[in-house]
């Protein structure tokens, strides 16, 4: 078994790269679509939510309002509320989810895909944790990938994606830039990262860079099943 962990920074095509390894055999699961499964009422998670950030948060319908929760955190300084709100709560799921899956399938390949990996144990560590779920999260993942690509095409990427109307572009790029500056750079993250995919070209190089790793990532969990049947 082999426990990846696959991030990136805002539109680094990450999400692509976690199709491709799900469609070659990987087991993969979204960070996002956890954390947006445990912010919907009924949820200790929203229910912090609301206690935190008041009733401004929740639409008519009782879920929250993620427009307005997205503006109190990015352009309201309280992004670090929000984390230590749901990074824990989430990151109890997937290990819950990885348990699940090696149970069933000793071989498997384990994908978590997340865009703050690395984040969330500098945030920790920055508020003086030095142990628990979220300071020692990079030790509980065997292998890292990181997408890289450059700035100006994320951000391209991410308002084509939310935003293809004109009038909403600006906005978009705003708003993009903002999420950008709460995330560790590229080079910091490749630098310790176990391997890197660049997606600076087209979808066919990405594509070719995920088979190759995927071979790396099935030959390295095998091994290390090998290992432990020897024990």
């Amino acid at each position: 078994m082999l426990r990846v962990g696959l991030t990136g920074g805002l539109g680094s095509g990450k999400s692509t790269v976690a199709g491709f390894l799900r469609a070659l055999g990987a087991e993969v699961i979204e960070a996002d679509e956890l954390g947006r499964e445990l912010m919907e009422p009924g949820h200790a998670v929203y229910a912090e939510i609301v206690r935190a950030f008041g009733p401004e948060v929740v639409s008519p319908d009782g879920r929250l309002n993620r427009a307005r929760l997205a503006e109190l955190a990015f352009q309201g300084g309280r992004i670090d509320d929000l984390n230590a709100i749901v990074h824990p709560a989430v990151i109890g799921a997937q290990q819950r989810w990885m348990a699940a899956v090696f149970e069933r399938n000793p071989a498997a390949v384990a994908v978590i895909e997340s865009a703050l990996i690395f984040e969330v144990e500098r945030d920790a560590r920055a508020r003086g944790e030095r142990e628990g779920v979220l300071a020692d999260w990079r030790r509980r993942i065997d292998r890292v990938v990181v997408v890289t690509a450059a700035d100006d095409l994320k951000i391209g990427r991410y308002v084509e994606r939310i935003a293809p109307g004109h009038e909403a572009r600006r906005a978009a790029e705003a708003d993009a830039r903002r999420r950008m500056a709460h995330q560790i750079p590229d080079m910091e993250k490749a630098a310790r990262a176990d391997y890197v995919i660049d997606n600076n070209g087209d979808i066919t190089s990405l594509k070719a860079q995920t088979q190759a790793l995927w071979q790396r990532l099935k030959a390295e969990s095998n091994n290390l099943l090998l290992d432990e049947s020897l024990e």
